[in-house]
């Protein structure tokens, strides 16, 4: 069965099976397809999807249920820098679904679309037996410009572009109970039901040749370090992981680890980016100050976290489908 190799066995199998993946400027198992069409061009793609009873948590609207696949799609764009242009969708839709919902799911993509000024012109609609979104993107991205996941060089700055552990905490309340202190669960909560992707601070750091690599953070932080690791084969001594204070106080509330809370979740959509050192003032000026330092790439293929007073390695966990 397919739940003892998980949503990476399967795409093991299926790089096994292709094998000849002839023409995509950045490889097998980044984060989008770009497509190389001759000279500085790359045709890039993207599609991810979004099922209701994996990816709509309780208590999430269908307007922002359609905001959020379109997220899911741009944050991938957002990583490398690159500018979306065109989104399609194509929607499986159960038999005994209401239109009044689906109005609502239609305009959180119109709106989703607009807020990071793509052009949605349609897609593909057919039956199913629970809700399926699936989003594709495409974008003209160039060679000198876009942005990989290998490429970082020991030395290079680790960074991310906000804070972490919101939307573990959340997802926690949303489906586990948990409890949160009513100044605190309203913001926890909207990180999930209204995520934004960093689209302009990836188009920011990729203009202005900053990084060596770059990632988001959707399956979680640490499983983003280890893709970047795999994928250079490069280590990182992490110093610092910034967790929002609003999840120190959730985790105090429940006796939760906070650290845990902000490594190993997912559903969060920042930027986990390697920056050239020469670089790191102008990357910070660049994002007006949005742009936090959390350790420093390595040799070898050790992940740990040791900021002199706390030393721990960080494990390959994060979110993953089918397991």
């Amino acid at each position: 069965m397919v739940l003892s190799i998980g949503e990476r066995g399967i795409i093991e199998i299926i790089s096994r099976i292709v094998e000849d993946f002839k023409g995509d400027f950045l490889g097998f198992g980044d984060d989008v397809v770009a497509y190389d069409l001759g000279g500085d061009i790359l045709a890039v793609v993207k599609t991810d999807m979004l099922v209701d009873y994996t990816d709509i948590p309780p208590g999430m609207s269908y307007y922002q249920a359609g905001w959020k696949v379109v997220t899911m799609n741009v944050s991938d764009f957002a990583a490398k820098g690159v500018k979306p242009q065109v989104f399609l969708l194509s929607m499986g839709i159960p038999r005994g679904f209401e239109v009044k919902p689906l109005r609502e799911l239609i305009e959180g993509i119109r709106d989703a679309c607009k807020y990071y000024s793509i052009n949605y012109l349609g897609g593909d609609t057919n039956e199913s037996l629970n809700l399926i979104l699936a989003g594709f993107l495409f974008g003209i991205g160039f060679k000198n410009r876009i942005v990989g996941r290998r490429g970082a060089k020991p030395g290079d700055i680790v960074a991310v572009t906000g804070e972490f552990g919101r939307s573990a905490a959340g997802l926690k309340i949303a489906l586990e109970g948990y409890f949160a202190p009513m100044n605190i669960a309203g913001k926890l909560l909207r990180s999930i039901y209204e995520p934004k992707a960093r689209l302009n601070e990836g188009l920011k750091l990729s203009s202005i040749d900053a990084l060596t690599s770059s990632i988001d953070s959707s399956d979680g932080l640490a499983w983003s370090l280890h893709e970047l690791s795999k994928a250079g084969n490069i280590g990182f001594h992490i110093h610092n992981i910034p967790i929002a204070e609003e999840v120190k106080l959730f985790a105090e509330a429940n006796r939760l680890n906070p650290i845990d809370l902000a490594l190993y979740g997912g559903e969060e959509y920042e930027l986990v980016v390697t920056v050239k050192p020469e670089k790191w003032v102008e990357a910070v000026k660049a994002l007006n100050g949005v742009l936090i330092e959390i350790g420093r790439v390595i040799d070898g293929g050790r992940i740990y976290y040791d900021d002199g007073a706390v030393k721990f390695e960080i494990e390959r966990r994060g979110f993953e489908h089918l397991r």
